[in-house]
C-alpha cells in the first residue's frame, strides 16, 4: 500500500526533547544509571489538596462532558487570577480552558493565522512554535539572538522583521529554553511596536511565577486598551503546579479571538478532563504555599548549576532569571549541538536537549528541575566529557 502523508505533517519536525527522553527512560529502564536533564517538568509531586479535588471530583461522579472551553468555576478562578496578579480584567468568556499550555498556543495559531502569514518568532524557541505554524499553512519568520543579550530580541530587530504579512509575534517570558526574562520596559517596547503596526501578540506566560534575582515580569497586555486589545496570553497550571500529566492549559483573548477559539477547540478536543478542571479550581483558589519553597529549591540547583557549567572547559553560560533551564553555550569545544548530546548521552550516560531544536545550535537545554544530588553527578560527568574535547 502506498499511503500518503500530507505535507503539513510531514514538513513537521519530531519533538527532540521528547526523543532524548525516551531514550533516557529506556537506558534506565534497561538499568544503566543515566543522568536526565531534558523534561521541562518539576520532580516535585502535585500539591495534595489539588488532588483531593480532583479525587473528590472523580468519586463524586463529575465525569461527563463539560462546556468545550471548560466550566464556568475555572473560568472565573482563571478571570480573577488575571485580576489579582497581573491587573487584567477578563469576562469568564474570554478565557479557554485547554489540554494543556500546548494546545492554547496551538489553538491561537490556528484561529488567528492562515496560509500567506507570517509570524515571527525570537530564536532561541521553544521548539513546537515553528511547526505549529506551518500546521496553520503559516509562515515561521525567525530572529535569532544569542547569549550576548540574554537572548532577548530588541525593538530594533522585531521591527526589521515585520513585513505587510506579518500576523503575529511570539513573546515567550520568562523563556523556555534560556531562562531568560524581558524587564517590563523591555515588554512595553515590544508591544508598542505590535500596536503601531496592528500585529498581535502571543504572550505565553506559563512560567510567570519562577522568577530569580528579584527578576519582575509584568505582561504586555497591561500597559494599555491598545495593548491588550492585541494580546492573547497563553498560560497552564503544567510547571508552577507541578501538574504537567494533568493537561491543563487556558488562554485569554479578545471577546472575537476567544469566541473563534472555542468554536476550533470545539471540534477538536472538545473539552478538557472533566474531574481535572475541579483540581484546576483548587490549585488557582487554594493555598500558594508550596511555591516559595519550590522556589528556593529551584534557586540552588541553579546557583550550583551556572557555577558548575561556567567552570567546564569550553562552556559559557548566562544565568537564567526564570523558568528552570540553563542554556550553555557549547560553541568553543568544537561540535555542534546533536552530536555534543548524543556524545554525552552514549560517553557519559548524561540526556541534554540539543539546542538545535530550539533554533541554536552552539547550545544545549539543560534542566534543573531534577534533584540537586542528580545535577551535581550529571554536571560531574558533563565536565570529564568536555575535558575530553578541550585540551
Amino acid at each position: 500500500m502506498n499511503y500518503k502523508i500530507s505535507q503539513r505533517a510531514a514538513s513537521l519536525a519530531p519533538s527532540l526533547t521528547l526523543a532524548i527522553d525516551s531514550k533516557a527512560k529506556a537506558m534506565k529502564a534497561a538499568g544503566e544509571d543515566v543522568v536526565g536533564f531534558g523534561a521541562g517538568e518539576p520532580d516535585f509531586d502535585t500539591p495534595q489538596h489539588i488532588k483531593d479535588a480532583c479525587a473528590k471530583a472523580l468519586a463524586a461522579g463529575f465525569t461527563k462532558y463539560t462546556p468545550s472551553s471548560g466550566i464556568p468555576e475555572l473560568r472565573e478562578a482563571i478571570a480573577a487570577k488575571f485580576l489579582r496578579e497581573n491587573g487584567l480584567t477578563y469576562k469568564p468568556s474570554q478565557i479557554i480552558v485547554s489540554c494543556g499550555g500546548k494546545h492554547s498556543c496551538y489553538n491561537v495559531i490556528l484561529a488567528t493565522c492562515e496560509p500567506g502569514d507570517e509570524v515571527i518568532i525570537p530564536a532561541p524557541y521553544w521548539l513546537s512554535y515553528p511547526e505549529m505554524v506551518k500546521l496553520a499553512g503559516a509562515k515561521p519568520v525567525v530572529i535569532n539572538t544569542s547569549d550576548k543579550t540574554e537572548f532577548k530580541v530588541t525593538p530594533e530587530q522585531l521591527r526589521a522583521a515585520i513585513t505587510p504579512n506579518t500576523r503575529l509575534f511570539v513573546l515567550n517570558s520568562p523563556s523556555n529554553p534560556t531562562g531568560s526574562v524581558y524587564t517590563p520596559e523591555e515588554v512595553k517596547a515590544l508591544g508598542d511596536i505590535c500596536v503601531e503596526k496592528n500585529i498581535l501578540i502571543m504572550s505565553d506566560e506559563i512560567y510567570e511565577h519562577l522568577l530569580y534575582d528579584g527578576a519582575k515580569v509584568k505582561s504586555v497586555a497591561s500597559f494599555s486598551q491598545a495593548h491588550y486589545d492585541h494580546t492573547i496570553i497563553v498560560h497552564g497550571l503544567a510547571k508552577a503546579y507541578s501538574m504537567t500529566g494533568w493537561r491543563l492549559g487556558f488562554l485569554a483573548a479578545p471577546e472575537p479571538i476567544a469566541k473563534a477559539i472555542d468554536a476550533v477547540q470545539s471540534h477538536s478536543t472538545s473539552n478538557p478532563t472533566s474531574f481535572a478542571q475541579k483540581g484546576g479550581v483548587e490549585a488557582l483558589n487554594g493555598t500558594q504555599e508550596h511555591l516559595p519553597k519550590w522556589l528556593a529549591e529551584f534557586d540552588k540547583r541553579r546557583r550550583y548549576a551556572h557555577t558548575k557549567l561556567n567552570s567546564m572547559p569550553g562552556v559559557t553560560c548566562v544565568n537564567a532569571k526564570g523558568a528552570f533551564y540553563l542554556f550553555p553555550n557549547i560553541s568553543k569545544t568544537g561540535l555542534k549541538s546533536a552530536e555534543f548530546c548524543a556524545r554525552l548521552l552514549d560517553e557519559q550516560k548524561v540526556a541534554a536537549v540539543p539546542g538545535i531544536a530550539f533554533g541554536a545550535d552552539d547550545y544545549i537545554r539543560l534542566s534543573y528541575a531534577t534533584g540537586l544530588a542528580n545535577i551535581e553527578k550529571g554536571l560531574e560527568r558533563m565536565d570529564q566529557f568536555c575535558k575530553t574535547l578541550v585540551k
